[in-house]
């Protein structure tokens, strides 16, 4: 599927608008972007956690850099047919690895059906 970037990327933002409030609010020290392509050693990837998990923060976590997520257009647009089917994966995506941020690991994501 093809979609212009602007358009991919206002549908990252809208599905980081619909997390929830107390759980948004908790996003600390974390970058949200798009980038085109994963690494070549993951082709498949449509998105990625980099960053120290709120559940292995101590109190000596200062002055680090920001986390990162990233959601990578191009796999995602790949796996899609419509442009429903991409608002639904880029949902599913951004949740997913805000919940690496959390601290929750893909067992537990698979179970609850965001893997």
């Amino acid at each position: 599927m093809e979609m212009p970037d602007d358009e991919f990327d206002r549908l990252v933002s809208e599905a980081i608008d619909r997390v929830p409030e107390r759980l948004a609010g908790l996003l600390d020290n974390v970058v949200i972007m798009v980038e085109d392509w994963p690494p070549p050693d993951e082709p498949d990837l449509l998105g990625y956690y980099d960053g120290v998990p709120l559940t292995e923060r101590d109190g000596g976590y200062a002055g680090v850099l920001p986390d990162r997520i990233v959601i990578f257009r191009q796999p995602t647009l790949r796996i899609c047919s419509t442009t429903d089917e991409v608002v639904e994966e880029v949902g599913i995506t951004v949740v997913h690895e805000i919940a690496h941020f959390f601290g929750i690991d893909d067992a537990q994501l698979h179970e609850l059906g965001y893997s």
